[in-house]
């Protein structure tokens, strides 16, 4: 079984940038679309970018111009560059594939002060 681990959140203030890594401990197929999830308190997880095995890119509404999710299949990682960022994207961010769920990782939290 695949194992997950995120990092890089932090906290930010609004118009920051930060960039986030998913690290996968065996081997994300290039079958495997992506994404990153994100929930906030007392909100359900929410998928805001996802990327297919071969690089297409979707994201939320939300996020959309400010978010680039991308993925390097042979060291199996994903990657969320964030910029412009608002406090309503403060939440703990997720990555897992978008279908078929491997178990999710703790997670990393960004905080974004106004």
């Amino acid at each position: 079984q695949v194992q997950l681990k995120e990092s890089g959140g932090g906290l930010v203030q609004a118009g920051g940038s930060l960039r986030l890594f998913c690290a996968a401990s065996g081997s994300i197929f290039v079958s495997n679309g992506m994404g990153w999830y994100r929930q906030a308190p007392g909100k359900q997880r929410e998928l805001v970018a996802r990327i297919t095995g071969v690089g297409f890119t979707i994201y939320a509404d939300s996020v959309k111009g400010r978010f680039t999710i991308t993925r390097d299949n042979a060291k199996n990682m994903v990657y969320l560059q964030m910029d412009s960022l608002k406090p309503e994207d403060t939440a703990v961010y997720y990555c897992n594939t978008v279908s078929n769920w491997f178990d999710w990782g703790q997670g990393t939290q960004v905080t974004v002060s106004a």
